[in-house]
């Protein structure tokens, strides 16, 4: 069985770069200009109004949990309130790295560091980890971001569901940033100039957790425990990782068309307030700089030229699995997603499924 090579540093980064993989043009979707900047207009008020609407869930959920507190619906409660800690976070985490949730600058950096301490994130690392996940989409060799390494690890994606390996993995980059250090991978997508600033970074987060456990040990309190810090994120972890999977895992890798290693899901009002219109994966990784709000908007537009949208979370979550399952073993199946063949049209990309040796 070959293993691919994940790193950023190895053979599969030389090949990417090689086959012309690396910082590439990709396909996107015609759309008129004056169409497009509309849709990138920003603004504040959808985003304030779903932040206050997220927080005041947050305050209702956590004041429910204090007044039922050693009864059988103090689980009930925890379960939504680690939701609302653990999974939408991530979502306004994500957004927010954007810089295109809010119009307004300070309002986006404030839920942004507020959403990364909250799903135990480094803001510094993960905003350029993730410019590069944008730049070189489930690349190999160049994408930090591919959740569904090949063959698939099962063990590991099943402890990740309650958030062990990326707790255990953010605290250990945190004291290793605390003392100054950056890891191989790390060095070749963090600038030199933010070096400084994601060391300073990971000391103030070390200082902020050590405060929550301090706090809850100190008060000898399991419910300032299940309310902040790393408790409630581990706990409501396990649908922003469900959803995490359904964008790329099973996908084609090493492709330069979204709409073959990104999928758009239909989603009910719930989870897409919880996931902020994620859910139109393929929109937004064609055009990241439409704000969440627009997406439905824009999906409507690209729709004509994407495969077929996936019909629920669960259908999608379903051929995650099984096209996993079967990477086990055979680490060159992928799921197939063709989008719409139109002979007259001149797409200027690449598009190659060649694997690394």
């Amino acid at each position: 069985m070959t293993l691919r090579d994940y790193s950023l540093t190895g053979a599969s980064s030389r090949f990417a770069q090689e086959q012309g993989l690396a910082s590439a043009t990709w396909y996107q979707t015609d759309i008129p200009r004056k169409t497009m900047k509309a849709l990138m207009k920003r603004s504040d008020g959808p985003a304030i109004r779903d932040t206050a609407i997220w927080l005041l869930c947050l305050v209702s959920f956590a004041t429910a949990l204090y007044v039922s507190w050693g009864t059988l619906w103090a689980a009930l409660v925890f379960f939504c309130y680690a939701l609302l800690y653990g999974t939408t976070s991530d979502s306004r985490w994500h957004e927010c790295s954007h810089g295109t949730a809010f119009k307004t600058p300070w309002m986006n950096n404030a839920v942004y560091y507020l959403a990364s301490f909250m799903v135990i994130r480094e803001p510094k690392v993960w905003k350029w980890s993730h410019a590069r996940h944008h730049t070189d989409t489930i690349v190999v060799g160049r994408d930090y971001e591919i959740m569904g390494h090949r063959p698939t690890r099962v063990l590991r994606h099943m402890l990740a569901m309650v958030g062990l390996p990326q707790t255990w993995g953010t605290l250990k980059s945190l004291v290793r940033h605390a003392g100054g250090r950056l890891s191989a991978d790390e060095q070749s997508f963090i600038p030199s100039m933010e070096q400084a600033s994601v060391f300073r970074t990971a000391r103030v987060m070390l200082v902020l957790y050590a405060l929550c456990i301090g706090l809850a040990v100190g008060f000898q309190s399991w419910y300032l425990a299940l309310i902040l810090g790393p408790l409630p994120a581990m706990g409501g972890v396990w649908l922003a990782y469900v959803f995490g999977l359904t964008q790329h895992a099973g996908l084609a890798e090493n492709v330069l068309d979204h709409r073959q290693n990104c999928r758009t899901i239909y989603m009910n009002p719930v989870f897409r307030f919880l996931y902020w219109n994620m859910n139109y994966h393929i929109e937004h990784h064609m055009f990241p700089m439409v704000p969440y709000h627009q997406l439905p908007a824009l999906h409507q537009l690209m729709k004509h030229d994407c495969p077929p949208v996936y019909r629920s979370t669960w259908s999608a979550f379903k051929e995650v699995v099984t096209a996993m399952w079967r990477q086990r073993k055979d680490p060159e199946h992928y799921v197939r997603r063709e989008p719409p063949q139109n002979p007259a049209e001149d797409i200027a990309t690449t598009t190659m499924a060649a694997q690394t040796a």
